[in-house]
């Protein structure tokens, strides 16, 4: 399998994976149930949700790893457990991947607040993704995907403890809401801002996943290409979460989301995958999408 730099050098455009929970969950995943305990109870589900990616066309996937820090895990008393329910979920992708896919270890928030606003020092917070990003690495990650953040303070973190602990490429991937004033994360941190700070910061890759639809995620990728150079991450949801009878859905179809695929590209994407609510036949969708506008 070639490196991140060389297919990015070969391909306008690279297909990452789609979601994970919603997959899980239609294998009975329960809610509140932690995830990462899949990898060592569940292997076998994990290594089917990651082998249907790889089947639909991937070129990067993730692992079941998005809650790994000793943080969350404490919550379920997991904490003791880090390294190991890493070191399964990358290996699984790996497993996965066969040598057709990167695996790109999921890498989630903590859930915590860094100085001044909470309690957790920065050097705290790097401790904690360096814990999880070392059982990665046994796994046999290929690089890491930073995702879902909303706080620079603790994205930065996480960056700074992947290039303390390998060379491998870390992205860094945020999540935006549109308000009035425009799109901004929960702790109102703006694409462009965004953009610049973690492009200095290190990141081998910037963008944005969850929270939006595809159609919004066009307008994110602009802002983020007016301030940085660095290859753009973009996985958005299958449009937003909708509740009917008791269950959460997408409405999005695979066709609905390939189409505006052009638009995304044309905007500065360099790695598209989907985020909530999305499948291997979106995935599909995209591929052949990708065919058919000659960006293979």
């Amino acid at each position: 399998m070639k490196s991140f730099p060389e297919l990015l050098n070969d391909r306008k455009l690279l297909i990452a994976d789609g979601a994970w929970g919603t997959e899980l969950s239609k294998r009975g995943m329960q809610p509140g149930e932690c995830p990462e305990t899949w990898n060592r109870d569940h292997a076998a589900d994990v290594l089917a949700v990651a082998a249907s990616y790889v089947q639909a066309g991937s070129e990067i996937i993730l692992s079941n790893t998005f809650g790994g820090n000793r943080f969350k895990l404490a919550k379920a008393g997991l904490e003791r457990e880090v390294f190991e329910l890493n070191r399964l979920g990358a290996a699984i992708s790996k497993q996965a991947a066969a040598g057709k896919a990167l695996v790109f270890a999921s890498i989630g928030s903590t859930g915590e607040f860094m100085e001044p606003l909470g309690s957790i020092t920065e050097n705290e917070m790097v401790e904690c993704f360096a814990e999880q990003i070392k059982g990665l690495i046994a796994g046999g990650a290929d690089g890491f995907v930073i995702e879902t953040m909303t706080d620079l303070g603790e994205t930065k973190a996480a960056v700074r403890a992947a290039k303390e602990n390998c060379s491998l490429p870390a992205v860094a991937s945020l999540t935006f809401d549109r308000g009035q004033a425009g799109y901004a994360t929960m702790m109102g941190v703006r694409p462009a801002q965004a953009a610049a700070e973690l492009d200095a910061a290190g990141a081998d890759a910037v963008g944005a996943n969850c929270g939006s639809g595809i159609a919004n995620m066009v307008e994110i990728a602009r802002l983020f290409r007016s301030a940085t150079k660095l290859p753009l991450w973009i996985k958005p949801n299958a449009g937003l979460p909708e509740l009917v009878g008791g269950k959460t859905i997408f409405r999005e179809t695979p066709d609905e989301m390939a189409g505006h695929l052009r638009q995304l590209i044309e905007a500065g994407a360099s790695i598209v995958g989907g985020c909530c609510g999305t499948t291997p036949d979106h995935i599909r969708a995209f591929v052949a999408e990708r065919a058919r506008l000659r960006l293979v």
